[in-house]
């Protein structure tokens, strides 16, 4: 159980936060990593970073919303390891303000990265899943607010709620060649995407940001803690190595009693 030996599993976003340490995980349980990244430098170390450590990796460019680059990257850990067995689709950005002052500009790219993203992965990765015929996982990056929503996030609280149409349409539709469907949602994790938001979220809610941290962010946890990376990334490995269809088209939220459902 929890072992993903020769598995080719392509982690987005995975230069750094929570996609590189899914990564990380899922290279020690001897997975064969490929980390796409928008910035191929960092893609680059992290890799580098888990070959050093006595595991298998290789980096790709990959901007989630360029279908060219989607498309050549999938290709390239085909090339390289020859199949892709599990996709995360974690690449993702968060704009905080409010309904009323969101550009177009800033709504259509919070919903492309989220969505599209999701989307294009997905597709290109099913391509090789269904092609082969022997089975995969596809884990998406959802968020507490899959299930809530919260103020001053409107384009993120509707892409993640989205992600769970998405998941739940490819665990029916793609059964039929044994890839299996999930979504994880994390409550706030301390990742420097969540740091950026403390000082935007008490600029716009007129409070400090130790009250951010307190009344906002971990109020309704059970246990005042923030979620970890290595919380989320234990649970993506659970699903990348669960290989039956006993969970797929699950939501799991990994939230410190957050929300609970």
């Amino acid at each position: 159980m929890n072992r993903l030996d020769g598995k080719v599993c392509l982690v987005t976003g995975a230069a750094s936060g929570i996609g590189k340490r899914i990564a990380e995980v899922y290279a020690q349980a001897g997975g064969r990593v490929v980390i796409a990244d928008l910035k191929l430098d960092a893609a680059e170390a992290a890799a580098s970073a888990i070959r050093d450590a006595g595991g298998e990796a290789m980096a790709v460019a990959m901007d989630v919303t360029d279908e060219a680059q989607v498309v050549e990257g999938v290709a390239a850990a085909v090339a390289r390891y020859g199949r892709v067995d599990v996709l995360v689709s974690n690449a993702g950005i968060q704009i905080v303000n409010k309904l009323t002052d969101f550009s177009l500009a800033d709504w259509k790219k919070m919903l492309a990265i989220h969505l599209d993203g999701a989307f294009l992965t997905t597709r290109e990765c099913l391509r090789d899943m269904e092609r082969r015929g022997e089975g995969g996982a596809i884990v998406y990056m959802g968020s507490v607010h899959s299930h809530t929503a919260s103020k001053l996030k409107a384009p993120y609280v509707t892409a993640k709620h989205g992600l769970l149409g998405l998941a739940r349409t490819v665990a029916k539709e793609a059964a039929a060649y044994g890839v299996r469907a999930n979504v994880i949602c994390p409550g706030f994790v301390r990742t420097p995407l969540v740091d950026k938001q403390i000082p935007e979220q008490a600029q716009e809610l007129g409070i400090s940001e130790e009250a951010v941290v307190r009344d906002v962010m971990l109020k309704d946890t059970v246990d005042g803690e923030f979620t970890t990376v290595d919380d989320v990334a234990n649970v993506a490995l659970t699903l990348a190595a669960f290989e039956t269809n006993a969970l797929t088209g699950q939501s799991i939220v990994v939230s410190h009693g957050w929300f609970m459902q």
